[in-house]
Formats: C-alpha cells, structure tokens, sequence
C-alpha cells in the first residue's frame, strides 16, 4: 500500500512538473514584450489607434504601430550560447505583414533549434514621431540592445545575434546593419546595436531613384526627399568593412522590388571584403514568405546551409 502511494505521489509531481512545463514553453512562446519603458521622441495622438487585419482568429497584418513590442518564440529544447535571430517583417513601411514575415518565420527558426523574436517596429509617421527617418531605426536598434542586454537569461550568445527583414522590412534590416552606431536615442543599455549577421529576404536596399520601392521611400523618407536623405538610406552606400556579414535571396521576376537592390548590396559587401551570399531566383515574384512555388520555394533550405557554415546552427 505505501508503494502504491509513493507510485501514486510520484506520478502527481511528474504530471505537474511535466504540466507546468509546457505552460512554461507556452507562456515563452507566447511573450510579449514593450521594447519602450519610454517611446524617443513620440508624439501623442489619441487618434492613432493600431489596426489589425484578423483572419480565422491570426492576425494577419497590422499598421499604424504606436507599441512597438517583441514577441518571443523559443524552441522546446534549449541549448546553451545558442544563436538568435530577430525578425522584422516587411510592408512597404506602411503596414507590418506580422503573420507571413514574422510568426510563421520565427516558428521554422524554432525548427531548427533558434530562438526567435518578432519585432513589431512602428511605422514612419510625421503624427507620432518627431523624425520619421528614424523612428524604425530607433526601434530596430533598441530591439537588438534588449535581446543582448538579456541573452545570459535567455541561453543565447551575445556574438551570435541576427536580424532577418522582408522587403522594407529588409531595408530596416539593411539600415541597422550600416547604421548600428548611428545616435538616434540615448539607450538605457551599454550594449551594442550591431547585428551579428543578417538575413534579407527579397529586401528593398537603395531608395535612389531609379531602382528603389517608391512606396517604402515616400513612406520613410517623405515627397521629394533632399539627395543628401536619400544617400543616407541607400544602404549600398553605407556598407563599411565592419558591416554584418550578409545572406541575400531575390528573384529575378520581381517587379516590385528589382533585385538590383540585392545585387548591388552584395557588390558593396563583396568590395569591402564583407562575407556574403546571393541567390537570384529566376522566379518567385515577390512577397514570397517562406516559399510558394517557382524556384524561389527552397530558400530556406539554403539559408539553414548557411547558418550552418557560418556557425549559427
């Protein structure tokens, strides 16, 4: 009789603690985190209200971004000094496609093992930020400080901390990468902003005129924006031999966003002695995600190679 309650007790615990565990892994999963104690330069605008677009209880898109939050995605099996990689996804600085470029991402990551963090960023906008320039950047920067600041907590390694971004988002992306040291806040964190490597997935890079998303640049940078703005945040000019090494896909029927930006990214890199790699895709338009179809589909698979040579995997 006493075996049967020490089987008994036993078996409580280990339901409880195997319980509590996967509330742990569903309460990580699932956190939410204000990147701001104090949003820089904000204006207030009661006005302002975010807007989600829901489909079968998802949020699928969501734009007017006055928050900006981290959602974090851990694997269930955790490692120590493990890689990083924050996400930020793409929509032509004007909405944030928050489901295709950023939940479903961050759970392939979790796939292979990597932590990942969705970056609600907010969007550029004269109504609630004193400079829209950088009102991305700001949150791009502190996004990347905030995971540093607390990888000892989360087993992650401090060198090893990525950013990924999707068309505008990769432009953010992009920007972050040769601006990291650009003073755009004070930071309560000593740590730095720049990222270890970073992922851009069909990105917009230039917003010279000729091959830039006019979308995202009018978004960003205004009507008619001086030369001197306009060189500041064509990335392909910012590149430095400090900048992230660099993995890039395109495809070359993307009308929306020419691959030009891409390429001319991976010349810049390649001329200041930067790892990098390109895959141009001969289809897969634009907008992709993860893969559809066309040749385009398998970018993940090249992308997991690469994390893999590079030791981030």
């Amino acid at each position: 009789m006493k075996n049967s309650k020490k089987q008994y007790f036993r078996k409580t615990v280990f339901s409880f603690i195997l319980f509590t565990g996967v509330l742990f892994n569903i309460k990580a999963q699932n956190q939410v985190i204000p990147l701001w104690n104090k949003i820089p330069d904000e204006i207030k605008a009661p006005d302002y209200k975010e807007k989600e677009v829901i489909t079968d209880g998802k949020v699928q898109s969501t734009s007017l971004v006055t928050i900006p939050t981290l959602t974090t995605f851990f694997p269930n099996v955790t490692k120590p000094n493990q890689t990083a990689v924050i996400i930020l996804p793409g929509g032509g600085y004007q909405h944030l496609a928050i489901d295709k470029e950023g939940t479903k991402v961050a759970q392939w990551f979790n796939s292979l093992g990597i932590p990942a963090f969705v970056l609600k960023y907010r969007l550029p906008s004269d109504l609630v930020m004193k400079n829209k320039n950088v009102g991305p950047l700001q949150d791009a920067q502190e996004a990347i400080r905030y995971v540093r600041q607390n990888a000892a907590k989360w087993n992650i390694d401090p060198n090893k901390i990525g950013i990924l971004g999707f068309s505008a988002g990769g432009h953010l992306a992009a920007t972050l990468s040769t601006h990291y040291d650009d003073k755009v806040y004070e930071s309560a964190y000593k740590v730095s902003a720049r990222p270890d490597f970073s992922l851009l997935i069909y990105p917009v890079i230039s917003m010279q005129n000729d091959i830039t998303h006019k979308g995202s640049q009018i978004n960003l940078l205004g009507n008619n924006p001086s030369q001197d703005l306009i060189d500041s945040f064509s990335n392909e000019k910012k590149v430095t031999t400090k900048t992230p090494p660099a993995f890039l896909i395109h495809a070359t029927d993307d009308t929306v966003v020419l691959p030009e930006n891409s390429i001319d990214y991976y010349l810049a890199l390649k001329k200041n002695g930067v790892t990098a790699e390109l895959h141009l895709y001969e289809k897969g338009g634009h907008g992709f995600g993860l893969g559809i179809n066309d040749t385009s589909k398998y970018w993940t698979r090249d992308c997991q190679e690469w994390l893999k040579v590079n030791g981030y995997n």
